[in-house]
C-alpha cells in the first residue's frame, strides 16, 4: 500500500467533518478519472471514431444501471424525506415519461453516433470489464453499509469539472459530435452537484467515528476506481488493440448509411 493510499484513507483519530471532506476531496482530485490517458485522449481529440463510439457503447451500460443502484440505495432508506430527495435521481435518469431521463439523452449520444439502439441496450456487445465494474458497484451499494454505499456516490462532485473539459474539447475536436448528441451532459453540470451536496451532507452528518470516517473514505476509492476500470478496459480494447472475445469489433451495429 502506498504511503500516499494510507494518509488518505486510513484515520487514526475522528476527524471534524471539514478535515474529512478535505480527505474526501483529496481522494477525487489523485483518483478520479481525470487524468486517465482515454479521458484525455477523448478530450483532446486524439481519438478516431470507432474509440469514440466503443467508450460510448461500454458507458450505456454505467449509465442504464445508476437508477439500479439508485433504487437500492433508496428502499433503504428509512426516512422518508430522504427517500423523496434520492428519488430525484432515479427522475434524473429514467424521466417521468418514456423518452425522457439522462438514459434516452445517452441513447441520443449512441444514435448520433451511428450505433444501432437495439445492439446498444442488449449490452451483448460491451467489454467484460465494463460488466464486472459496473455490476461491482451495484453489489457495493446493495451490499455494504448505508454510509458507505452514500459515500460511494459522492464521485458527483468531481464530475462537473471533466464535464464541461469533455464536451468543450469533444465539440472543438470531432465533427461527428454536435450540442444534440451531447445533450446528455448538460443537465449533469446542475444534478451532479445538487445530488453531491446532498450526499456529502448525510456524510458529514452520520461519519463520526474513526472506522466509520475510514469506511466511507474507502468507498469513495473504490468508486473512483471503478470509473478507472472502465478506461482501462477502453484503452487496452480498442487503443492497444486487445480486443476480447464478444465485444465490439467496431464495424457491427452500425446503423446503415453511416460513414465507419
Amino acid at each position: 500500500m502506498s504511503s500516499s493510499h494510507q494518509s488518505l484513507c486510513e484515520v487514526a483519530e475522528p476527524l471534524d467533518p471539514e478535515a474529512l471532506e478535505a480527505r474526501l476531496r483529496d481522494i477525487g482530485e489523485q483518483r478520479y478519472h481525470h487524468r486517465h490517458p482515454f479521458q484525455l485522449a477523448l478530450q483532446n481529440g486524439e481519438l478516431n471514431r470507432t474509440q469514440v463510439r466503443a467508450w460510448a457503447l461500454n458507458r450505456y451500460y454505467y449509465q442504464a444501471m445508476i437508477p439500479i443502484k439508485d433504487a437500492t440505495l433508496m428502499a433503504r432508506l428509512d426516512d422518508p424525506d430522504w427517500r423523496r430527495e434520492w428519488r430525484t435521481r432515479l427522475v434524473d435518469h429514467d424521466g417521468e415519461a418514456p423518452g425522457e431521463g439522462g438514459i434516452e439523452r445517452w441513447l441520443k449520444l449512441t444514435d448520433g453516433l451511428g450505433l444501432a439502439r437495439d445492439m446498444v441496450r442488449s449490452n451483448r456487445a460491451i467489454l467484460p470489464a465494463t460488466r464486472f465494474a459496473v455490476e461491482a458497484y451495484v453489489h457495493f451499494v446493495r451490499d455494504r453499509s448505508l454510509l458507505e454505499a452514500i459515500a460511494s456516490s459522492l464521485t458527483e462532485l468531481f464530475s462537473p469539472k471533466v464535464i464541461g473539459t469533455r464536451v468543450s474539447g469533444m465539440l472543438a475536436h470531432y465533427d461527428f459530435v454536435s450540442e444534440e448528441t451531447l445533450a446528455y451532459f448538460r443537465p449533469r453540470l446542475d444534478q451532479a452537484p445538487r445530488d453531491a451536496e446532498m450526499a456529502l451532507d448525510y456524510v458529514r452528518r452520520h461519519a463520526l467515528r474513526a472506522d466509520q470516517q475510514q469506511a466511507v473514505l474507502a468507498a469513495l476509492e473504490f468508486k473512483c476506481d471503478v470509473l478507472w476500470t472502465l478506461l482501462d478496459a477502453l484503452q487496452h480494447a480498442y487503443v492497444e488493440g486487445h480486443r476480447p472475445p464478444g465485444a465490439w469489433d467496431g464495424e457491427s451495429g452500425l446503423v446503415s448509411g453511416v460513414t465507419p
